[in-house]
């Protein structure tokens, strides 16, 4: 098969649609993936709040929520530049094939050692800190596999259809594990399983279960080998291999300049699941019920900026569209910071999500489509570095502020340090508004 026939490979099938915001869905291996990791990652949800609520049941203790955070956290330190290198060395669909039955296989291990009453905050820990390491792995793999699925000018609406899943299955989630650790919980009862914990692991099997779907999927997806083996590289040392793609990156007059911005709203941006509880009780002086709706309106945000950055396509300038995101970001913090009304803390957290999600996704297809295929692996390892590692280590810091000179100096403070790096950005790299 020739390099004109691959890239090719989806024109027959394809149609131009009326409507831009799912166009990378036409393509059925991206749109089989896609349908199945939604499930997933409603799995996922269910199981990152049951196993909150079993940390808090078990030591009653918000620290050692923290330490299970800095566990998965310190994985991703340690693994996720190593992850990328090993992805794009391999076939992707294999290696996803293992990466995601060792993620079924740690959901199976918590669901028995809690059901059997076994479990230990120490064991949940490890367990994180293992599913963090299969994460290492997985991610850059997976994102380096949707480029192989969907044409070029497909990628950043296939991108942005990606946070979409995660994003909306974070709606879904959180209430379905809350429903069903009692409906378990009654099961139990009736069935006389008295089993203190019978709810929590109930949650844990069925995210088990929703693997099952993305193996499937990955099994029966039709990957030409030609365009494998050009996504891949050969074999050599992992330390080369990974100076190797800091290379290319530090070479490219954007990627450098994008990275750290990306990298700084990620620090210097407290996570809401810090901020918002702060807010809730300190500033707007509100309830339980009004607080999740502080939180939907920033989920919220963040599917209204992937549908909008879905519906535009292959926009062609990437470059405004990533700094006017920035803006709109640091904007919208600055706002929520001196914002005392309840509404208008809502919509500035809506706006702080579409200005996250387009920095994002123009991000991560930048990234993608700036580097030679057989790199792209490598290079996505750090967005999972940023997002998983930068993320949780910059709340240690905002928390500290926070207790020092409280929430809203400290979020004025983010927001300027990033804004101010945009401006930068725009008044002093120009090579970042001309891609």
């Amino acid at each position: 098969m020739t390099a004109t026939q691959l890239e090719q490979r989806h024109e027959p099938t394809r149609r131009i649609p009326r409507f831009q915001t799912f166009k990378a869905l036409q393509n059925r291996d991206y749109r089989l993936l896609w349908i199945s990791l939604i499930v997933s990652s409603v799995g996922t949800w269910m199981q990152i709040i049951a196993q909150s609520l079993l940390v808090l049941r078990l030591t009653r203790s918000p620290l050692s929520l923290g330490a299970v955070s800095l566990a998965q956290a310190s994985s991703f330190f340690l693994f996720a530049l190593i992850g990328g290198s090993v992805a794009d060395k391999i076939d992707k669909r294999k290696f996803l094939l293992v990466t995601q039955s060792l993620s079924m296989l740690l959901a199976l291990i918590l669901g028995i050692l809690t059901i059997t009453g076994l479990i230990q905050v120490w064991m949940i820990v490890l367990l994180a800190f293992c599913s963090g390491t299969v994460l290492s792995f997985d991610q850059p793999t997976r994102s380096s596999l949707v480029p192989l699925l969907v044409p070029k000018e497909d990628l950043m609406n296939a991108i942005s259809l990606q946070s979409v899943v995660f994003n909306g299955s974070a709606f879904i989630g959180p209430a379905l594990a809350g429903s069903m650790i009692g409906i378990f919980a009654n099961w139990g009862n009736t069935l006389h399983l008295h089993y203190p914990l019978i709810g929590y692991a109930g949650n844990f099997f069925l995210n088990a279960i929703s693997f099952f779907g993305v193996l499937f999927v990955l099994y029966s997806l039709h990957v030409p080998e030609a365009l494998l083996e050009q996504a891949s590289t050969k074999r050599g040392p992992m330390l080369e291999s990974i100076r190797a793609s800091l290379g290319v990156i530090s070479k490219d007059a954007a990627l450098p300049w994008i990275l750290s911005g990306y990298a700084a709203m990620l620090f210097f941006g407290p996570s809401t699941s810090l901020i918002l509880p702060v807010f809730a009780t300190g500033i707007l002086h509100i309830q339980d019920a009004q607080l999740g709706i502080l939180f939907s309106a920033s989920g919220l945000g963040v599917i209204l900026g992937a549908l909008l950055v879905a519906s535009l396509g292959n926009f062609q300038q990437k470059g405004w569209l990533l700094l006017i995101s920035f803006f709109v970001w640091s904007i919208s913090l600055l706002i929520f910071a001196i914002s005392k009304n309840f509404w208008l803390s809502c919509v500035a957290l809506t706006c702080l999500g579409i200005g996250q999600n387009g920095i994002g996704a123009t991000t991560i297809t930048l990234m993608q489509t700036r580097v030679p295929p057989q790199m792209r692996g490598r290079v996505m390892s750090l967005n999972t570095l940023c997002i998983m590692g930068v993320r949780p280590l910059g709340d240690f810091p905002a928390s500290a502020a926070i207790t020092a000179i409280g929430g809203p100096l400290t979020v004025i403070a983010s927001a300027s340090l990033v804004g101010g790096y945009t401006l930068f950005l725009l008044l002093a790299r120009p090579s970042i508004h001309r891609i």
